[in-house]
């Protein structure tokens, strides 16, 4: 793991400056932003392979920055904030984060969180075959991370799709909301299962034909949830 890109987003210059320096020791390749615009335009020339993102920015907050980024891209985010709001965390964690640390933090632990983040990444990328999916009209190909209907791009976030791809690759193995988010999220938050539940209706809104009737991810009541296919 050596020479990965991080965008490093915060309006606090010593901050900027020591993060800078902790990943740069660790052979990152680091870029910065100081507001939310900027670090949206840096996101786009750069294509980082992380975001490490404080929510209160100036211009456009962290948050809405981040709505954007798990919209448009596939990068994975750490969250890095003073609010220690745990509604906060459960927002992000919603958006498709991959972790959340409270401000003041430790530069190491700080690393050690981006390496661990990228550890997981690189490995689900390995752990993939080439072969595409299909179940009628909807094709998911891990090799890209691309998902049709019908030819058609589906736009998914990096944690909608991992999501599907569980789902898909199991067929008709049913997983507790639990599981999904510790397997998605690698997260043993507890109280937070609801995560799940707006990922899935998001998924729903984007694959199914008639989102409220579902042909592929079935919910078992009391249980969770399954890809069941046509």
């Amino acid at each position: 793991m050596s020479g990965e890109k991080i965008l490093v987003v915060d309006d606090d210059a010593k901050i900027l400056k020591i993060v800078k320096h902790c990943l740069e020791r660790e052979n990152f390749l680091v870029v910065t932003a100081v507001d939310g615009e900027s670090a949206l335009a840096v996101a786009k020339k750069e294509q980082p392979d992380l975001v490490i993102l404080d929510l209160m920015l100036p211009k456009l907050n962290g948050l809405d920055v981040c709505r954007i980024l798990t919209a448009e891209y596939t990068v994975p985010i750490i969250i890095l904030s003073a609010k220690g709001d745990e509604l906060d965390r459960i927002v992000g964690l919603r958006l498709g984060v991959d972790d959340y640390l409270t401000k003041p933090f430790s530069p190491i632990e700080l690393v050690l969180r981006v390496q661990a983040v990228i550890r997981r990444v690189q490995g689900w990328w390995k752990n993939q075959t080439s072969q595409a999916l299909e179940c009628g009209t909807l094709c998911i190909d891990p090799g890209t991370r691309a998902v049709t209907i019908n030819g058609t791009a589906v736009n998914l976030t990096s944690k909608e799709f991992e999501l599907l791809w569980l789902l898909a690759s199991n067929p008709q193995q049913v997983f507790t909301r639990m599981q999904l988010l510790n397997k998605i999220w690698h997260s043993d938050y507890e109280g937070d299962e609801n995560t799940v539940t707006v990922h899935i209706r998001r998924l729903r809104e984007k694959i199914e034909p008639t989102p409220s009737s579902p042909t592929y991810i079935k919910t078992v009541w009391g249980v969770g949830y399954k890809f069941a296919g046509e």
